[in-house]
């Protein structure tokens, strides 16, 4: 009897590959509400290190992961919800890996995931996308597809990645001159990142994911206007439209790249 070839193995592969990741999802997930709650502070600061009633922030690395529960049993609960992060990034990661399977980039889009779930988390709370995840996230997702695309298998094209993150960075700069009281540059900062990962499958993937994080933004505002709970001038964090946008597209070309 014939043993099965590799593609005979691959759906089993791919099932693995999805728990796998989810499990990394939910695993980091659990660590994130810490860390959200420090990020969301005002611009001008870097991070705070007390909860909201005032006590030093202690703990695990720095006391910058784990829950957000302050020592002091008289404080109540704070930052994000980890009943909610964790089962969020638990279904991001899974759906990453059940759509790119064993591909090298996978191991990127993994990595990045739990940096753009707390950029998203903090935008959300103060409407402020910090330089210090931006910015190592641009150069980490840069470098490590700069390390898939050297390996067998990769389904992208790194140049084409680097050339994605300048043409969506220099799209949202162009937004932000127009108008920057709708648009802020946190938000210019991000679009590299997510340039670069949806420029790894290709033009048509980029645009796809870059016009859904202004159409997932744009449909969030109208729904708050229309419940009259924001005027048409009123700021949304653009920040998760725009991760949830480069979501969708990464999912779309890692399905078509099969």
């Amino acid at each position: 009897m014939s043993r099965p070839g590799w593609r005979g193995y691959r759906p089993a592969v791919r099932a693995l590959l999805t728990l796998a990741a989810a499990l990394w999802g939910a695993g980091t997930g659990l660590l994130l509400p810490r860390a959200a709650h420090r990020f969301s502070v005002e611009a001008g600061q870097s991070w705070s290190g007390r909860c909201p009633g005032g006590h030093p922030i202690a703990g695990a690395f720095g006391g910058w992961v784990g829950r957000a529960r302050c020592a002091e049993v008289t404080c109540a609960p704070y930052g994000p919800d980890t009943a909610v992060v964790a089962p969020g990034a638990a279904v991001v990661c899974a759906v990453l890996a059940a759509a790119t399977g064993a591909r090298p980039e996978l191991a990127v889009w993994l990595l990045s995931t739990p940096v753009a779930v707390l950029l998203a988390l903090v935008d959300v709370r103060v409407q402020r996308l910090p330089d210090v995840l931006t910015l190592p996230l641009a150069a980490g997702t840069a470098a490590l597809l700069g390390v898939a695309a050297a390996l067998p298998g990769a389904a992208g094209s790194w140049p084409t990645a680097l050339l994605g993150g300048v043409a969506l960075g220099a799209a949202y700069l162009v937004l932000f001159l127009v108008d920057p009281a709708g648009l802020g540059f946190g938000d210019v900062k991000l679009a590299l990142p997510l340039g670069t990962a949806l420029g790894w499958y290709g033009w048509s993937v980029l645009l796809v994911g870059g016009f859904a994080g202004l159409v997932y933004g744009a449909l969030y505002g109208l729904a708050l206007v229309l419940t009259g709970r924001a005027g048409r001038r009123s700021a949304i964090p653009l920040g998760p439209f725009m991760i949830g946008g480069a979501f969708t597209g990464v999912v779309l070309g890692a399905f078509t790249a099969d």
